[in-house]
């Protein structure tokens, strides 16, 4: 089984070097997604031989950065995709945890960081991103028949063929919704594993109206009810393969 890891990176300066120097420990292909920073972080990549890059010019959001990785992923003969965050809070040494996982019998790992507890030290989680969280999934599994416990969690391991029948196009944010939504519209098989919960900021923001969570979540609702009217429209006219 050949592994690509890929990581969306915008403005890491700060966790770059140390979160690719672990990653390789787990996955020797890494790809990394800069998302037009504007800091260091093209010059840290640089200095680090052996990486795959994609450079997006301007800033086009964490939905954009993941289309990205999916593309380069479906372009090369890789069999697994792996899909992390920058910032630190996803542990590399959970890889094998992930590809564990991702039997025959299995299209999607995503790691959850609300299956159980762990005893890592971290700062609590922002109480509204932990209510929005659980609002998003518990809607996603009511409407769609789905059993996850974590709608937003990076952290998630694809199989190729299944991943070649989703079309992503939310670039933002709320990406992670509309997959969610088609990967149900398609059957895909979803398995989670519990991953850590970790927040190292607090002061980390989404940007823009989005630091507000009533906002935050109307945003997400609206990514949820326009995949589902993509997928409707596409079940009367097939265009989803």
């Amino acid at each position: 089984m050949r592994l690509l890891t890929a990581i969306p990176v915008y403005n890491e300066e700060r966790h770059v070097a140390s979160v690719l120097h672990e990653v390789r420990r787990h996955s020797p292909h890494i790809l990394v997604v800069n998302d037009g920073s504007t800091d260091r972080t093209a010059e840290l990549l640089r200095r680090d031989k052996g990486l795959h890059i994609v450079t997006h010019e301007r800033n086009q959001g964490y939905g954009a950065a993941l289309m990205s990785a999916f593309e380069y992923f479906l372009a090369t003969d890789f069999d697994v995709l792996v899909t992390m965050d920058c910032d630190g809070q996803h542990e590399p040494a959970r890889i094998p945890v992930l590809l564990e996982a991702l039997d025959s019998e299995t299209d999607i790992v995503s790691g959850s960081r609300y299956l159980r507890d762990f005893r890592q030290q971290s700062l609590p989680t922002p109480a509204d991103r932990m209510q929005i969280n659980q609002i998003i999934t518990a809607e996603l599994n009511e409407r769609f028949g789905l059993n996850v416990t974590d709608a937003f969690c990076g952290f998630k391991a694809y199989r190729r063929c299944p991943l070649t029948r989703l079309s992503v196009t939310e670039t933002g944010w709320g990406m992670p919704l509309q997959l969610w939504v088609q990967a149900a519209w398609h059957g895909l098989r979803i398995k989670e594993v519990a991953v850590p919960r970790v927040y190292l900021d607090p002061h980390r923001a989404f940007g823009g109206v989005l630091n507000d969570a009533g906002q935050r979540l109307a945003y997400y609702r609206r990514v949820i009810a326009d995949a589902w009217a993509e997928v409707s429209a596409c079940n009367r006219n097939p265009c989803l393969a």
